[in-house]
């Protein structure tokens, strides 16, 4: 394995980048930067529904009005950041810091808390402005962790600046080993109300970039990981804001070497972006290929009746878009036989009540659905039909006593002039099962477009890992 200066000079013979490959590089790191940046501290945008909203200025779903505000606010902050990190001229200021904090907070808002004897009350998170009230947090062991006070804030603040500015000037740390002990003093500090988990990371990605690094990700999936690193330095550390302040790149090694790993990863990517390959990361349910948008001719009136449904017509929505869409869910459901007991799927279908049901536990073979299918070659007019992709998973392996299980479908139902697609998804909201009504109406002769297909899939794998995630929390109380 290669290790970071080897990579790293791999990645600078390459630059600059081809316009495209730049552009496929830089749209990557937009969409899963401000994603897992955000869902680390609790957006409950899907990839999906970020990747709608930062390229093609679309929602979906009903995730909160602030959440796709914040995501928002979070991509201009990181526009902000490339800005201000490629001129050299200008120091790090905490005018800067304080202005990236109001950029992607957006406004101030309020948001529970508790009072020093411990009542429940409210408090106004004031953007833009360092804390006026102590931000400690309850340990998972039940013991109180102290950041900065806001009597001593303004003074650590100045000092990290002060420090980082210098620092710069000696050349003495490598830009990872500087913008991890940056990262590592500030959050000890947590010199504002909100946001300083996104800030810290924003900044981290100020440093690389001012220093002719790419940019790097703390994936969302990871985050046990990366705040039990953060955790085991603050005890090599110690425990007093003040010697957090003051901490070394020796005592963080842990926390060095897991930013490192990421910013290899990140240079990676960079030659891959060079070389022309996919970008896609395979074990990602929700980083697939990019969406695409398949046009629709419509040389008549939108609305226009254009055709009844018959067999005839069920079998080419079949083979136009219902096939890719089945086995492209096949494939989702799958992934997750290995944590259950008795996983049992299926594709029915049902054309004027005759129908069959097609059963699938791991190898995803629709053969016999495409033979059946292919049966049906009539032009005679039906009333309904269906298509439905039932999926079974027995209790959860790891379950205990208590195990769980679940069960979720895809079902497209067909009228006489059109069909609907409905959707069931796991509700982070209401921790319930609700059901997406994805297709409204459509008329027969409308296509399920590929970018549609992609949303639904981001839906589907979203609400498998949800299912699994919320139930696993809760066999832990």
């Amino acid at each position: 394995m290669k290790n970071t200066i080897e990579l790293y000079n791999e990645w600078k013979s390459f630059q600059p980048l081809s316009k495209d490959n730049q552009t496929r590089l830089d749209q990557k790191l937009m969409l899963d930067f401000n994603y897992n940046s955000n869902h680390l501290e609790g957006n409950t945008l899907t990839y999906g529904q970020t990747k709608l909203l930062l390229i093609f200025g679309e929602t979906t779903g009903d995730a909160k009005i602030k959440d796709y505000e914040e995501m928002k606010a979070h991509n201009v902050g990181l526009e902000l950041v490339k800005r201000e990190a490629v001129d050299k001229e200008r120091p790090l200021t905490e005018a800067f810091i304080r202005d990236l904090n109001r950029t992607i907070l957006v406004e101030n808002f309020w948001k529970a808390a508790q009072t020093d004897a411990g009542e429940a009350t409210q408090m106004e998170v004031q953007v833009g402005v360092y804390k006026t009230r102590k931000n400690s947090v309850i340990t998972a062991t039940g013991e109180v962790f102290d950041y900065a006070s806001p009597e001593e804030t303004p003074a650590m603040m100045a000092e990290l600046v002060a420090w980082y500015n210098a620092e710069e000037v000696k050349g003495e740390l490598s830009p990872i080993e500087l913008a991890t002990l940056f990262h590592y003093r500030y959050i000890r500090i947590h010199p504002f109300e909100d946001g300083n988990g996104r800030i810290a990371r924003l900044l981290v990605n100020y440093i690389l970039y001012r220093h002719g690094y790419p940019m790097i990700i703390v994936r969302s999936d990871d985050k046990e990981n990366y705040l039990r690193i953060l955790h085991q330095c603050d005890v090599k550390v110690g425990l007093k804001p003040t010697d957090g302040a003051n901490s070394s790149v020796s005592q963080i090694k842990p926390f060095v070497e897991y930013l490192e790993a990421q910013l290899q990863r990140a240079l990676e990517l960079g030659i891959k972006a060079a070389k022309g390959e996919s970008l896609e990361e395979a074990d990602d349910l929700d980083k697939k290929l990019a969406l695409l948008k398949q046009e629709i001719e419509a040389e008549d009136s939108e609305n226009e009746l254009k055709i009844k449904l018959t067999p005839l017509v069920i079998t080419d929505c079949y083979h136009k878009w219902g096939k890719e869409l089945f086995t492209n869910l096949a494939k989702i459901v799958v992934k997750f036989n290995e944590f259950y007991n008795e996983p049992n799927h299926n594709i029915t279908y049902n054309i004027d009540g005759k129908g069959r049901n097609f059963s699938f536990n791991s190898n995803v073979d629709l053969t016999d659905l495409d033979r059946e299918m292919n049966a049906w070659l009539t032009g005679n007019e039906i009333q309904n039909a269906s298509l439905i992709l039932n999926t079974s998973f027995g209790a959860f392996k790891k379950g205990g006593a208590d195990p769980f299980g679940c069960n979720y479908r895809v079902l497209v139902n067909f009228t006489v002039y059109y069909y609907t697609i409905d959707v069931e998804y796991f509700d982070t909201k209401t921790t319930n099962k609700t059901t997406m009504n994805f297709v409204e109406k459509r008329l027969l002769h409308k296509l399920v477009t590929t970018e549609e297909i992609k949303k639904i899939n981001d839906i589907w794998g979203e609400t498998f890992l949800n299912h699994l995630t919320y139930y696993r929390s809760q066999l832990k109380k």
